[in-house]
């Protein structure tokens, strides 16, 4: 038994780190409330240095070679979208944050091989189109849409299948296909967050240097808001007593999505590729945050251990080829499309089309 074919619910995956060099840290920081420190009931200071959300980004980015534009050499063969944005550059649907409900699948217009994807999207779920939009004098005003729900039965499985096809990273960090029908979601498989334990703040800081101009001349309109003069700052890093990474692979959500079992095991092996891609070199969170793995275990189920790269690296492959040989994948594997962004804003006056609803019936939505 391993955990490429383990029976459990769940693997849970523990991994001490440390900065990589000296022992203060960057945590991540929250709007109006800074890092996010938190005491046990026994008075132990915790610290969320990189949360459930960020953590999915990281396991994502590491899939991509910004180099090659492109996947890793690894995961080639891997199904995902294409958007060609014109002069505003390309992005896909591994570096969308949004994965498959990105906007720039789904809203403004697009060429034919969209609107072919679109339709193959509804077709795979079983529903006719998007949701249509009802807006009210309210919404035409603040320029808002509300959008009416699409009757029937939602299939997870049907969601699950079109993931697969064509973008199985949705499968493993969630996704919300909320214009489509508005219920359309699945969460994610793979969760993960870090934590520090017995933290204490290190307070420093600095100032930013204006060579020129050190101090404020507003005759000149010389103003530290427009960035001159000389501006101190405060710093705030920490040090902590242990830093924990936490990885839970759900392996009893993954069962329940009705996938052939070609794509369990790519779900399961692409994820677990992820954790160690991750532990391995990917710990680089902030300037002032770069950790290193100094120990990796497997909490369940007991008595298992991570896979070194190599393993998975070579399972991740036949795992892919796997899923392409059973015709799980689109043909070819990357999906090309263009999505025209206007020079101008449309008009959202009372009355008037918003993009993507005339021609073309989108879809699109957020993630969960």
């Amino acid at each position: 038994m391993s955990l490429f074919d383990t029976s459990a619910t769940r693997i849970l995956v523990e991994a001490d780190l440390w900065p990589v060099q000296g022992e203060r840290f960057q945590p991540t920081g929250f709007p109006d409330l800074g890092a996010a420190v938190y005491r046990l009931p026994d008075g132990t200071e915790k610290l969320l240095v990189e949360s459930p959300q960020s953590m999915a980004n990281r396991l994502e980015a590491i899939c991509w070679s910004s180099a090659d534009d492109d996947l890793v050499p690894e995961l080639a063969g891997l199904p995902y979208v294409r958007i060609d944005l014109g002069r505003f550059g390309v992005t896909s649907t591994i570096l969308e944050f949004h994965r498959l409900n990105t906007p720039y699948l789904w809203e403004l217009e697009g060429d034919e091989r969209r609107a072919a994807f679109q339709r193959a999207v509804y077709e795979l779920l079983g529903v006719e189109g998007r949701r249509p939009a009802r807006r009210g004098r309210e919404q035409a005003e603040s320029g808002e849409v509300e959008r009416a729900e699409v009757p029937g039965v939602v299939d997870e499985r049907r969601l699950a299948a079109l993931c697969l096809r064509y973008d199985p990273n949705s499968l493993v960090h969630g996704v919300f296909l909320e214009k489509i029908a508005g219920r359309f979601r699945l969460p994610r498989a793979l969760s993960a967050f870090i934590e520090a334990t017995g933290v204490q703040p290190a307070e420093s800081g600095g100032v930013k240097f204006d060579r020129v101009f050190p101090e404020a001349d507003k005759s000149r309109g010389i103003r530290s808001e427009e960035g001159f003069t000389n501006v101190p700052f405060p710093r705030t890093e920490f040090t902590a007593s242990a830093i924990t990474a936490y990885f839970n692979l759900d392996l009893a959500l993954v069962g329940s999505l009705g996938l052939p079992p070609e794509g369990e095991v790519l779900v399961r092996v692409l994820s677990l590729w992820k954790v160690r891609r991750l532990l391995d070199g990917g710990l680089r969170l902030r300037s002032a945050c770069d950790l290193e793995c100094r120990g990796v275990r497997v909490m369940r189920p007991e008595g298992e251990a991570l896979p070194q790269a190599e393993e998975l690296d070579a399972a991740v492959a036949q795992a892919i080829a796997a899923c392409r040989d059973a015709g799980l994948f689109a043909d070819p594997p990357v999906t090309e499309v263009s999505t025209i962004v206007p020079d101008r804003e449309p008009s959202t006056r009372a009355g008037a089309e918003l993009p993507g609803e005339a021609g073309l019936q989108g879809a699109g939505g957020e993630e969960d």
